[in-house]
């Protein structure tokens, strides 16, 4: 009788134990892909931004370098800002700035949007116009990690100042209306920054699809067409300058893109020790 109530017993226990050994390998599982994160987290928002840091200090360097030399040499012939010409990937041809995000924010401008260029800043996107020109100038830069210089975007409102230094000019931008998509609304938010003929053109005009911030899928490529949603008009010197800057969305996903349109209101000439008004806006 003894013999015929131990099996079971036995059998029980080998049970249990088997069970314990398989929650503890899933507990252990579970961990160690815990620990993996949180190490892929650390290295995307931390590690990242110190690597990003240094490409970005590099490039501005050279930028100022660059700026330097040419002021310097009375023989060198000006480049022409608004002439589109073959930049080398990867390296800055000018700096941007937005007040809105304090005095401290800015960000050399590179030439391409491939991962390589975007760890040392905001990449240009090599198919569209260069600052100041007609048409659209758009730049993609990373939201979290890699320096994160669009980090903020979520954060700009109707008429915020985007300015964009160049070797010769400073390009004065405006957030074209964020919350008004349409009607008598979006005409006041833009008249809040807009000359008369371009409220006209952002109202009823060409512009009117135009909004100041969307969200979009990655592959909406029409977001940095000469005017966005028109991939066939070609870039004349009529059409207003636009600026668009894209970025992932939300957070810590690349599953949709963040898109904020900016309209070129003046462009100054560079000079000595002359600095637009609105780098000093908050």
């Amino acid at each position: 009788m003894s013999h015929r109530l131990s099996t079971p017993l036995l059998e029980q226990q080998s049970t249990s134990s088997r069970g314990f050994s398989i929650v503890e390998f899933l507990g252990e599982l579970l961990l160690t892909a815990g620990a993996l994160l949180l190490l892929f987290a650390f290295y995307e928002s931390y590690w990242t931004n110190i690597e990003a840091s240094r490409e970005q200090d590099r490039v501005a360097s050279n930028l100022e370098q660059q700026w330097a030399r040419a002021q310097d040499d009375a023989e060198t012939p000006r480049e022409n800002p608004r002439v589109r010409r073959e930049l080398p990937l990867g390296e800055a041809f000018a700096r941007m700035y937005v007040p809105s995000f304090g005095p401290d924010f800015h960000f050399a401008i590179v030439e391409g949007t491939e991962d390589a260029d975007l760890l040392a800043g905001p990449g240009r996107y090599t198919d569209t116009q260069m600052p100041g020109q007609p048409g659209n100038f758009a730049v993609a830069g990373h939201r979290v990690g890699k320096g994160a210089p669009f980090n903020d975007l979520g954060n700009l409102r109707t008429c915020d100042s985007v300015v964009v230094e160049t070797r010769d000019s400073w390009d004065i931008y405006r957030v074209l209306p964020v919350d008004a998509a349409t009607g008598q609304q979006r005409r006041a938010e833009a008249a809040e920054c807009l000359t008369p003929e371009q409220v006209e053109r952002v109202a009823v005009g060409d512009y009117a699809g135009v909004e100041g911030r969307l969200i979009t899928v990655p592959g909406d490529v029409s977001v940095i067409d000469p005017i966005p949603g028109y991939p066939d008009l070609v870039p004349d010197p009529h059409m207003e300058g636009l600026m668009t800057m894209t970025t992932c969305h939300p957070r810590f996903s690349n599953a949709q893109r963040m898109i904020v349109h900016a309209m070129l209101v003046r462009t100054d000439p560079k000079q000595d020790d002359y600095r637009p008004a609105e780098l000093e806006e908050n």
